[in-house]
């Protein structure tokens, strides 16, 4: 066998316009629903402890519902949602169950480093640890952060 073309313009008229834009409909659906089940394993699969884990994909916007323990863990499970390309925007909507003071989010830029981060925001470069332990497990080196990522910077 091979690869066989036809002309799809001849041939019995099933599938209508109608049918055409319901089964695109349903294709959407159904990869959105996959993009849903993957970005909330891509959470689960950090350690993070978020109870009752939902996730919602409309185009670029995440929007991510659920329980965390702390300020820390929630702030992470939207940094690793936020952290992936093709997300645009991540929709917060998960409750703490211990509040404490959030954390500022920042975006890294070219020619940055955690310890030239850790300076402006600390006023001591040697406090770049704090930054690298609080963006743990997304960082799995503080020499490896990019231009584009967005870190968070726990209140001191």
């Amino acid at each position: 066998m091979g690869l066989f073309s036809f002309l799809k313009g001849a041939g019995a008229k099933i599938l209508n316009k109608e049918d055409d834009a319901a089964a695109k409909r349903a294709a959407e659906e159904a990869a959105e629903e996959k993009r849903e089940d993957l970005l909330k394993s891509i959470v689960q699969s950090t350690g993070l402890t978020i109870d009752n884990l939902e996730i919602e994909v409309d185009g670029e916007t995440v929007t991510v519902y659920g329980q965390a323990d702390s300020q820390s863990e929630k702030e992470k499970a939207v940094l690793v949602l936020g952290n992936i390309e093709g997300i645009g925007a991540v929709d917060d909507r998960i409750s703490v169950v211990n509040p404490e003071p959030e954390a500022v989010f920042y975006e890294v830029q070219k020619g940055d480093s955690l310890s030239k981060i850790a300076k402006e925001h600390y006023g001591d470069a040697m406090k770049y640890m704090a930054i690298f332990e609080a963006n743990q497990p997304m960082l799995k080196d503080p020499n490896m952060i990019y231009p584009g990522q967005t870190l968070r910077i726990p209140a001191q």
